[in-house]
């Protein structure tokens, strides 16, 4: 189920926010973790690639949704989730934004704070409605 591979890269795309090092061990053991079918790791795989590919042009869009509200001030863990939607929404055309949008509050409300569902439904709102 692509919930779990979400949930998978959101792991790892956290984890590279703080280090780097071992990151190949670190994707291999996560995806054990969530018990990922072939088809799953592969979607979670493109996910973490798509996002180390594009982080630079993804942070900006972050910010320019935030209204220049500068990435390093954003949680890490909705920053993570922001970047996995951003992916979605500009590189995977098989995945409705909407979907995107709802998957990424759904992450938010079980990783992050109380208020964190509502900011990244609001970022990625304002994204997709731009």
């Amino acid at each position: 189920m692509r919930n779990a591979a979400r949930e998978a890269a959101l792991n790892i795309i956290f984890a590279q926010q703080f280090n780097t090092d071992y990151i190949d061990a670190l994707k291999k053991k996560i995806y054990k973790q969530f018990s990922l079918n072939d088809e799953d790791m592969l979607f979670a795989a493109d996910l973490v690639a798509t996002v180390e590919e594009h982080r630079a042009e993804l942070i900006a869009g972050i910010e320019e949704a935030c209204h220049h509200y500068r990435e390093n001030r954003i949680n890490p863990t909705d920053k993570s989730i922001l970047l996995i939607a951003m992916a979605e929404i500009k590189y995977f055309d098989e995945i409705p934004p909407v979907v995107s949008v709802s998957e990424a509050a759904g992450l938010a409300r079980k990783y992050s704070t109380e208020t964190s569902a509502d900011f990244v439904n609001g970022v990625l709102s304002g994204v997709i409605n731009k």
